[in-house]
Formats: C-alpha cells, structure tokens, sequence
C-alpha cells in the first residue's frame, strides 16, 4: 500500500510574504515567492515545507494547531525568544503556571507557538518545529498515523502523537476536552500522492474516517480538500 506523502502544511496568512520573513527570521529557512503567497523551504530530509497563503478571514480564536519549537540550551531557547520578539512576536498569556519553563508568543498574526526548553524528552532528536501540537481526539490520531503510515509513538490517555518513520517533526492531539472547532483551520496539512492513484487514496482516506470539507478553504486550489475525523480540512494534491 502506498500512503499519500506530507507535502507542506498550509498557513493562511493576511500577509504571507511579511509572516513568511518573520518564520525565516525565527527558524533560519529560506523564504520564496509561492504564487501569490511565499513558502518557507525545508531545508533538511524530515522538514516539510510552510506555505504561507493569502486569506482574508479574520483570526477570531486559539488555532487547533501550534509550533512547540525547540531548543538545545538555555541559551538558544533565550535566542529563538529574543529573535522572535525582535521581528514582531509578542508574549502570549495562556494560563501558563510560572514553574513552566516554556514560553509562550504569538506570531505577528496572532498564531500562538512555544519555544520549549532544551530538556524536553519528549521532543529529543525532533527538529527545529519539535511538534506541530494539536488540539484533537484519540481517533484523529489514529487516523492520521493510518492515513500517513506513520507509527504512533505516544498513545496514553486519549493523547496521541505520530512521527514520520524518518524522524523529524512529532504532530501530537492531547485529547479531550477538545476545543469547538469554529471556521476554517488557519494551519492545514497538504498531502500529495500520484495522480494515477489519486482517486483510490480519496476513497481509502473516506473508508478511514475522513469526509467532505464543509467549507473548502478558498486558498487551497486544485486538490482534493476533506477533512479528517475532527473536521481538520486537508488537501489532497496529485503529483
């Protein structure tokens, strides 16, 4: 069985040029023109693209999904901070406790991430985006991890997490309770697979869970766009 591969994940921006520079300036990834939106590059084999594309609808509540980056001493978490708030971050109440080494920003849009410290087990030997961290149930987790043949490496307590069999980023759901979804996702994954089997990798993706998009996003173009058990839209691309 081939899997549908992650192509990039999709970041609706109302500036995709300004907050691809701000993501260069913070992760050190080159930066390009994208059609009408930039992209940030992958850089290694276990990155995956960042493709920052115009939207005009407001952000209006906590994205499902955030950066947990990481860093490799007190040092450097205390550098991605201060490069982040010199390009145009700010520091994002939460509710964080203040025994909580992490720390919390909001991109210039608003998009909430954390710089987490360097001894972070969990996020050990990940990447520079050590997790795209979700807000989700156990089934979409299992979902994901079926829908990409990625292994599961954490399933306890209705929180899950997958990786890719080559490492690099973790994208984790920490279960219930799970946040009311409302409007379209701002961060959405973009899958690719080859055009020959595009229509058998659709209905493989339905039989696992997956369903029509109730309200395609209007900045993905040419997919196929559904949304995963959670009604997390994703696209569908033919190679």
């Amino acid at each position: 069985m081939t899997h549908p591969r992650l192509a990039a994940l999709c970041f609706d921006a109302r500036d995709p040029a300004a907050l691809g520079v701000f993501w260069s300036a913070v992760l050190r990834r080159d930066v390009s023109a994208d059609g009408d939106g930039s992209v940030l590059e992958a850089m290694r084999d276990t990155e995956f693209p960042v493709r920052f594309r115009p939207s005009l609808e407001p952000k209006t509540t906590p994205n499902r999904f955030h950066f947990d980056l990481t860093s490799s001493s007190p040092e450097d978490q205390a550098a991605i901070v201060d490069r982040a708030l010199a390009h145009g971050a700010q520091h994002l109440d939460v509710g964080q406790r203040p025994e909580e080494r992490h720390v919390v920003l909001a991109d210039p849009e608003g998009n909430e991430f954390c710089v987490i410290p360097s001894d972070n087990r969990f996020l050990a030997g990940t990447a520079a985006i050590g997790a795209l961290s979700g807000d989700g149930t156990q089934r979409v987790g299992h979902f994901w991890a079926e829908a990409l043949g990625w292994p599961l490496v954490w399933d306890e307590n209705e929180e899950t997490a997958i990786q890719s069999p080559d490492g690099g980023t973790k994208i984790t759901w920490g279960g219930p309770p799970v946040r009311p979804k409302l409007g379209v996702s701002r961060l959405r994954l973009e899958l690719a697979a080859p055009r020959e089997t595009l229509a058998a990798t659709v209905e493989r993706l339905v039989a696992l869970g997956a369903s029509s998009a109730a309200d395609p996003p209007s900045s993905d173009g040419g997919g196929v766009v559904l949304a995963d058990p959670d009604g997390n839209e994703f696209t569908l691309l033919a190679l």
